[in-house]
């Protein structure tokens, strides 16, 4: 499930309006924010990746890349979006509409990927519950439908027990969500006046210190929005207007009313059952053969946003350039992720799907609390990592230690023991060298192996002439790891997906902030991860 993360401009902006304790915000290193998860960390002092350095190296050394599939498994991808429709993959083995599955794989007409969340009649599943509100569901069924289990609880002691847990987790996401609601809606009424007089005030001039230092506003409105922008640390408004400024952050508070309103109408919604639309029988496990190739879906900006980041075309002169972008790594889309929960049947499915059709890495910016049919996910990691396929999964955006919580899809099972190995779970970081960890991002010292920008990452997002978006979360972190091991694999193509984590996990940027909540105590870089496969491949003399 997609979770709502405030910037720190708008985040202060609430702190003043709800009477909280200002934060004081360090300066931030001055390097281009849009391209900052590229930065190298001994030039720059900031945590990137070291995107450029690590081509160049390559460029050195002569060496040649090979197409490699990345399947995002994700909402959906805009695949016409002018910086990734290069870097599409492309089923050459199927006919493009002729509605015959022309390369027998039992998906029709997926030319450019599947979607595991949509139906045969072409609709498609945009909103669902969360994990935890169906298993509300079940239980409350259980307990007060069935005669049996309501009046023997003794027999059902351990099934009535979760029942309990989940029934005060789900009234307390359901009363944070009307909370949010009203608070969104409060922020909308106070601030969309004083900061839409202040921006007609101001002009299009660019926002400087010196500019704010002398600028009288007229009315009461501007005066109330220039209170309110004062409050605000110079990283939220550095180089913009005042009516860029303003759209961002009025276009944020409206994200975060669509945003909790969603939860209630959708997430929480116990009376929703979108699974009609799918037409499968979800209680078969085993059915695989469901779904359209429709892999944009109704709400494509979380995996456009994902894919951008691994595979934007580089140097076109728009946009921002991908980590992997140079047309040698190409997208498929798995349309696994619906605004809500991910269901443990589309997951094991779409994982299937990317390994028999081509993909060697997949990328997994998702994760729930509770995942009821864990083991279909786990034989699919499993048949994944036979295929020699290298996984890579966000860490998840609730701040907490998942060495002790669950987030799924977990590689640990109930005794703790690592079911695969083929697995990369990421943490996000950011650009502030001395507040590393993001302060969303999940943790663990056994089960979070690195981190990686995710902080403020600009990239694409779905409008067919072209957009961009900074956006915040360990799903933003994994996708660049992604992007680092496609470069790494692409251009050593005779490593297997083992040889690739060690790599990664190998060469990473240690610092002390992380030592103690991630097995690596690093952040990725590619530069140095390129370097360790030039060594590994010479050690192996493989050409």
């Amino acid at each position: 499930m997609k979770k709502f993360l405030l910037s720190i401009g708008v985040a202060m902006f609430i702190g003043v309006t709800s009477f909280a304790q200002e934060t004081t915000a360090l300066p931030l290193p001055k390097v281009d924010q849009k391209y900052w998860q590229h930065e190298s960390l001994e030039e720059s002092g900031v945590y990137g990746v070291n995107t450029q350095k690590a081509i160049q190296f390559l460029e050195s050394k002569k060496r040649k890349p090979s197409e490699l599939i990345v399947g995002v498994l994700d909402s959906g991808v805009e695949i016409v979006h002018p910086d990734l429709k290069d870097n599409i993959w492309i089923n050459k083995k199927e006919i493009a509409g002729n509605g015959k599955d022309d390369d027998k794989n039992g998906y029709v007409d997926d030319v450019n990927g599947w979607n595991f969340i949509g139906g045969k009649d072409g609709k498609n599943v945009a909103g669902d519950t969360l994990e935890l509100t169906r298993l509300l569901v079940k239980y409350k069924d259980l307990f007060e439908t069935s005669k049996d289990a309501a009046s023997n609880k003794t027999k059902f002691a351990t099934e009535f027990a979760e029942y309990q847990k989940i029934k005060e987790q789900y009234e307390t996401k359901l009363a944070e969500a009307k909370q949010g609601l009203a608070q969104m809606t409060q922020y909308q009424t106070m601030l969309k006046a004083p900061l839409e007089a202040l921006n007609s005030e101001w002009g299009d001039k660019k926002i400087t210190k010196e500019l704010m230092a002398n600028f009288k506003p007229k009315s009461e409105a501007a005066k109330e929005g220039m209170f309110f922008f004062g409050q605000v640390p110079e990283s939220a408004w550095e180089g913009l207007t005042m009516a860029e400024f303003t759209k961002s952050t009025l276009d944020e508070i409206n994200e975060g009313f669509t945003y909790y309103n969603d939860q209630i109408e959708y997430n929480l919604n116990t009376e929703l059952d979108p699974r009609s639309i799918v037409g499968d029988n979800y209680a078969d496990k085993t059915e695989r053969f469901y779904g359209n190739n429709d892999v944009d879906g109704p709400d494509a900006l979380h995996g456009t946003h994902v894919s951008g980041i691994i595979a934007a075309k580089a140097g076109n002169g728009i946009g921002m350039d991908g980590i992997a972008g140079n047309g040698y790594v190409k997208i498929m889309s798995v349309r696994t992720v619906p605004n809500g929960d991910e269901r443990d049947k589309d997951v094991a499915n779409a994982i299937r799907y990317a390994a028999d059709n081509g993909a060697k890495i997949l990328n997994m910016s998702f994760g729930k609390a509770y995942s009821p049919d864990k083991q279909i996910v786990w034989d699919a990691f499993k048949y994944a990592e036979k295929k020699g396929l290298l996984l890579i999964k966000a860490a998840g955006n609730d701040n907490e230690n998942v060495d002790t919580e669950n987030n799924f899809p977990t590689i640990f099972n109930e005794k703790g023991e690592a079911i695969v190995n083929n697995v990369i779970t990421v943490g996000a970081n950011t650009m502030d060298p001395t507040i590393l960890r993001s302060s969303f991002s999940n943790f663990g010292k056994k089960s979070v192996d690195v981190f990686a920008p995710g902080s403020k990452i600009y990239s694409t997002v779905p409008k067919k002439d072209g957009e961009y978006k900074d956006l915040d979360g360990t799903s933003m972190a994994s996708p660049v790891v992604a992007g680092v091991a496609a470069l790494v694999w692409a251009h050593y193509p005779k490593l297997s997906a083992l040889d690739i984590k060690k790599i990664l996990m190998e060469s990473v940027n240690t610092n002390p902030q992380l030592a103690d909540i991630s097995v690596t105590g690093g952040v990725v870089d590619a530069y140095k991860a390129v370097q360790l496969a030039e060594k590994m491949y010479t050690a192996k003399k493989l050409k």
